[in-house]
């Protein structure tokens, strides 16, 4: 994944940058991006790691991981 890629979780929109070994992921605000938290990869399933690097947005695998990371920043009061 070299671009930025938008995904749709829910009713909220969101967009992945790869950052190193780091998977950035931030909430679409109009024309800014807030940018929530850095995941690293490894810790990813190996499954949305793939959906990543096919830039399958669409993947249920990749959805559930970021899933989980947007609930930790909300509980986090992100």
């Amino acid at each position: 994944m070299t671009d930025d890629m938008t995904i749709q979780i829910d009713s909220e929109e969101y967009v992945l940058r790869q950052d190193g070994d780091g998977l950035q992921v931030g909430r679409r605000n109009g024309a800014d991006v807030a940018w929530l938290d850095t995941v690293d990869l490894d810790l990813l399933p190996g499954p949305a790691r793939e959906a990543l690097e096919r830039g399958d947005t669409s993947d249920e695998a990749l959805m559930t991981a970021l899933r989980g990371v947007t609930q930790a920043e909300v509980e986090r009061g992100g």
